[in-house]
């Protein structure tokens, strides 16, 4: 597992999950084929441990990923908490499974996903079922910049 972008996943085979892990749910959204663009995919409720990591497990299977981008819940000073930890081990568990994981920081993520939803108009109980796949979606979209701005370096 990696905090920052890595070059293990090859350019032209670069199908993510990003996953904005929480305590009660976990946003799950998808990059195209190419790594170009990310989609929010569903909001998962968490039931536990195993549960939850099989599930994520289930899904990269299913929608042929090759790696899980997971937000890491930072300060705004950079420092980490609680949420952090347990953020880092919910990544921890992944990895042990066999995927092969990277956090990113999401600070203001959802902050930002829920700003987008309310320009586009939509209604706040739209806003409160979607918002963790979107925000999972923009630490995706995000990760994916990154990757893509630096490989053109």
């Amino acid at each position: 597992m990696s905090d920052t972008a890595g070059s293990r996943w090859p350019r032209d085979t670069l199908r993510l999950l990003g996953l904005d892990v929480g305590d009660r749910r976990i946003g799950v959204a998808i990059s195209d084929p190419t790594g170009s663009l990310a989609s929010p995919v569903e909001v998962y409720h968490r039931r536990d441990q195993v549960t939850d990591t099989q599930h994520v497990m289930d899904l990269a299977d299913e929608l042929e990923a090759s790696g899980v981008v997971v937000g890491l819940p930072k300060n705004m000073n950079g420092t980490e908490g609680p949420q952090a930890e347990k953020t880092r081990d919910f990544a921890d568990t992944l990895t042990a499974r066999g995927l092969d994981v990277h956090l990113w920081d999401e600070r203001l993520s959802t902050v930002e996903a829920t700003r987008r939803m309310v320009e586009q108009r939509h209604r706040r109980r739209g806003i409160q079922q979607r918002i963790d796949s979107e925000a999972a979606a923009l630490i995706l979209q995000t990760y994916l910049d990154f990757v893509r701005i630096r490989g053109a370096q």
